[in-house]
């Protein structure tokens, strides 16, 4: 038989045409299933969301305040023992510790109605609800608070718990902050480093450092806001440790919790402020200290006697002063 050019009689034989589009399987090979299609990676939300948690969690710093301003949810950086806000190298670092936490602390000023009272803040969320403590602005007719940056802004008081001598206020019309990473105060240890950030005598953005000197203190305070306040602004707050008070007179109402101690120099207008562990996680409140002399004296001052609220209280704490307490 003559085979010519461009036709196909062979009958056990199979050549594909040019450039076929679904060309049939040879007639005398099993077929083979094509494989399926690849599938894309997920580009969604959930996907980008996972992937920067896993970056995130490699780097290390910031990791809860990423993920909050991604998700859009103002929710409070809480930080693990072992998630450093510094670099490991730069653990201890008082500059590094300083350079990252300070933008997360502010300036508050309270007008009452016999004068005004300057202390210090902890922002805890990015649209600015801040920690403080409610000897600051308890009473206050108005609340003024300046970030690290130098922008102003008026502030309400949200919640107030006297037994604990904490507050919670948030700025109006505040966004994009910086919250401070909580740590957990369970774990802090006497003789750890620390620093102290906050706004005494006006002096905004004071670094201090020391150590923790001892732990569970039972300090008692005033829990009635006319109690200690000073009219004249200077911040001093009295306290009682040990038996004995200090800055004042307490009064009859008070109330005691368990503080840690800090050799740490804290001095009027850091009530407030943040108590910081050598990766640059909060770990307390500042709350109290002791000056061996009034203010208008040249021996005043830190004496290396200061104490602080633990975080874990403030935490235990934060959804009754969200929920508008007032006690």
């Amino acid at each position: 038989m003559t085979e010519s050019q461009g036709t196909y009689e062979q009958p056990h034989s199979y050549s594909a045409p040019v450039n076929p589009e679904w060309p049939p399987p040879p007639p005398y090979q099993p077929a083979v299933a094509a494989p399926e299609p690849r599938r894309k990676r997920t580009r969604g939300p959930i996907g980008l969301l996972a992937a920067v948690a896993i970056v995130a969690a490699a780097v290390g710093g910031g990791t809860a305040y990423a993920f909050q301003e991604l998700t859009g949810k103002d929710t409070v950086a809480t930080a693990g023992s072992t998630t450093p806000v510094v670099p490991s190298s730069k653990k201890g670092d008082v500059a590094a510790i300083a350079a990252a936490v300070s933008p997360s602390v502010v300036e508050i000023n309270a007008t009452l109605q016999n004068g005004s009272a300057t202390g210090s803040g902890v922002i805890i969320t990015s649209n600015g609800e801040i920690i403080t403590n409610n000897h600051v602005v308890s009473g206050a007719t108005s609340v003024k608070v300046r970030t690290s940056d130098g922008k102003s802004y008026t502030a309400e008081v949200v919640g107030t718990d006297s037994s604990k001598d904490l507050a919670l206020i948030k700025l109006k019309g505040a966004s994009g902050l910086k919250p401070a990473a909580l740590g957990n105060s369970s774990g802090v240890q006497v003789g750890d480093t620390v620093v102290a950030i906050g706004s005494p005598e006006g002096l905004t953005g004071t670094v201090t450092s020391g150590i923790v000197s001892a732990l569970n203190r039972d300090v008692t305070v005033p829990t009635d806001e006319n109690q200690g306040q000073n009219p004249d602004g200077e911040g001093q707050w009295p306290f009682q440790f040990g038996g004995r008070e200090f800055n004042g007179d307490t009064g009859s109402s008070t109330t005691t919790y368990k503080a840690i101690q800090t050799d740490a120099p804290i001095n009027p207008g850091n009530s407030g402020g943040a108590l910081i562990d050598a990766s640059g996680r909060v770990i307390g409140i500042n709350s109290a200290m002791y000056s061996s002399a009034s203010s208008s004296s040249s021996d005043a001052g830190s004496i290396g006697l200061g104490f602080a609220i633990p975080i874990d209280t403030v935490k235990s704490d934060l959804a009754k002063l969200r929920a508008g307490s007032d006690s």
